[in-house]
Order: C-alpha cells, then sequence, then structure tokens
C-alpha cells in the first residue's frame, strides 16, 4: 500500500489544531505518518502535542519562528513516504481524503493530486462548496490566480518531485504555496477529485494577509519568476486580483474605506485589461464595503444547502 507523510506546519493554535489533528490521525485504507512541525510555539501546543501517544505522530520543533515555508520543508525533509500531503492547522479533512486523491494521482500518473472543498464557520457549519477546477486546465487557470481550493490544506504531491524542486520557497511568506503548484505542474500532470474532501474553516484568524506591501513585493517576484510559464499559456498573473484579494482582507478586518478603495483599484484595472463582469463585481464589491456587508470568500464558491452536507463534516461537530 502506497504510504503518504502528512506535514501540519503550526504556530500557537492549540487546542484547535486538535481537531485537525483528529482528522489527520483517522485516514482510513492508507497507510500513512503525520509529521507536525512546531514553529516555536508558545502556547499550550508543546504539552498538547505530548500527551498524545500514536506511533503516527511525530512532532518536530523550530526553536526561533521561522515561518510557514520553512515549516513545511521541515517537514518535507523527514517525510518518509513517497506522497507527502499538506494541512493547515484549522483544516478539517474527510477521512478518505488521502486514499482517494492517492488513487487519483496514481491512476493519471500525476505529480500531484486535489479535490473540490467545503467552506465551512468555526462552528464547522456549511457556508459553501468550491468546486476543484479540471485538471485538464489547471495550470492555465492558476497564473492569474492561485485557484487552487484551500491549495496548503488539500494538495498531495510526489514526495521526490518536491524535494527536487527544493521545497517551499523560503523568501515568499504569504505565496509560497501557490509557487509551489505552479513549480509542480511545470514537471508533470495534476488529478482532481471532484467530491469535496475537506473543509476550509472561515474564521478571522485565517486571513493571511499581514503586510501588504510585501504582498505585493511578492506577487511582482511570483510574476517574474514564472514568466516563462505566463508566456506558454499566453495567460498573465491577475494584478486586478490582487488587489481585489487585498480589499476582501481589509474588509473582514474591518476597514471599510481601505477595503472600498481596493475594489474600486480593481474594478478601474478590470475596467482597462477586462473581463468587465469582473470589474462590475469589483465596483458592486466596494459598494458592499461601504455598507459594512462582508463579502465571504473571495475565491468564489457555490452557497448550498446545509441538508446536503457529506456526512463526514458532520462527525467534527459531534460531542467529543
Amino acid at each position: 500500500m502506497t504510504g503518504v507523510s502528512v506535514v501540519i506546519p503550526t504556530h500557537e493554535r492549540w487546542p484547535q489544531m486538535r481537531t485537525t489533528l483528529d482528522g489527520a490521525l483517522g485516514q482510513v485504507d492508507v497507510e500513512h505518518e503525520v509529521i507536525v512541525v512546531d514553529d516555536c510555539s508558545a502556547d499550550g501546543t508543546a504539552a498538547g502535542l505530548a500527551s498524545i501517544s500514536d506511533p503516527r505522530l511525530r512532532v518536530l520543533r523550530h526553536e526561533r519562528n521561522r515561518g510557514v515555508a520553512a515549516a513545511r520543508n521541515t517537514g518535507i525533509e523527514a517525510a518518509r513516504h513517497d506522497w507527502v500531503a499538506f494541512l493547515d492547522d484549522d483544516d478539517l479533512w474527510a477521512p478518505h481524503k488521502l486514499r482517494m486523491q492517492v488513487d487519483a494521482a496514481e491512476a493519471a500518473d500525476a505529480v500531484l493530486a486535489y479535490s473540490s472543498a467545503l467552506v465551512v464557520n468555526d462552528r464547522y457549519e456549511l457556508m459553501a462548496v468550491r468546486e476543484a477546477p479540471a485538471a485538464a486546465e489547471l495550470a492555465a487557470k492558476m497564473i492569474p490566480g492561485n485557484s487552487l481550493p484551500a491549495g496548503a490544506s488539500n494538495v498531495l504531491a510526489r514526495a521526490d518531485v518536491v524535494r527536487e524542486l527544493g521545497g517551499f520557497d523560503q523568501s515568499l511568506h504569504q505565496l509560497a504555496d501557490w509557487d509551489m503548484w505552479l513549480r509542480l505542474l511545470e514537471k508533470g500532470r495534476a488529478a482532481a477529485c471532484e467530491e469535496p474532501l475537506l473543509a476550509y474553516v472561515y474564521h478571522q484568524q485565517s486571513m493571511l494577509i499581514t503586510d501588504e506591501r510585501s504582498l505585493v513585493d511578492e506577487f511582482d517576484y511570483l510574476a517574474e519568476k514564472h514568466r516563462p510559464l505566463s508566456e506558454r499559456y499566453g495567460v498573465e498573473f491577475d494584478r486586478p486580483g490582487l488587489a481585489r484579494w487585498m480589499a476582501w482582507g481589509a474588509s473582514r478586518s474591518g476597514h471599510r474605506f481601505k477595503a472600498a478603495g481596493g475594489y474600486l483599484r480593481a474594478a478601474a484595472g478590470y475596467a482597462v485589461k477586462g473581463p468587465r463582469r469582473w470589474g462590475l463585481e469589483s465596483a458592486r464589491d466596494a459598494v458592499a464595503a461601504l455598507l459594512g456587508r462582508e463579502l465571504m470568500d473571495e475565491g468564489g464558491g457555490v452557497v448550498i444547502d446545509p441538508a446536503r452536507e457529506p456526512g463526514w463534516l458532520q462527525q467534527y461537530r459531534a460531542p467529543r
């Protein structure tokens, strides 16, 4: 049976990450290990992890905070299996997530696999579903913006290919995952699972826009780094989309006027370069931001009937 090494970087998220860890350890029909990289937490993370007696759990620790890319790379270096799967410390997995993705990747001779994803609130109630992009179209869709739903908790990849690429680019703080998926797609094909096999937990702390100037610099670096890929597909990196994403972050942080300004910049950018529909949507979002209406998920998603939620999500709401 093909093995998977699960890498979970964490920094001061205990006890929330215990639920995430339960989902990782609870994978069925697959040989796997779970590597938690504690990036110098000062809360109860170390003690909480030490209290778990499970031979599949391996805990590594950074004695100084080095960032999420470095933490993932520490886990990659320690991985013992052929496949490596990434999981953020607050998201949730279906128990069959790894088994289905490994099967899909091996059937397609792919270097990475991914699936659709649910969006849930901090009570694990279903809010929306984000569909997995078609595998054949993924590279072209990934260039304008990071279109993999909850990619840092979604992607399973060949460990040898990830190591060949040198792991995550540690010069990137907020866009390292996008960069990694683009580099993997240059190495081979992808495989998609239509079923939602994970849940992105939507809460205030899940927004990673901590330094807007740094984010713009990272975007420019990424666009230049992947210029050959962009030219090959004839698709440009979406700068108005970056402004839109940053505006969403400002809106979530309660900065209404800053958010409205960002959405208007995005609208102006789309007015020049298109598509016109996105410009109109950005102008609408500027008005919504001024009125204090929160826009749930800038990555898109289809709101669905909560009664149709998968059974595996319900288990996370069961009394423990």
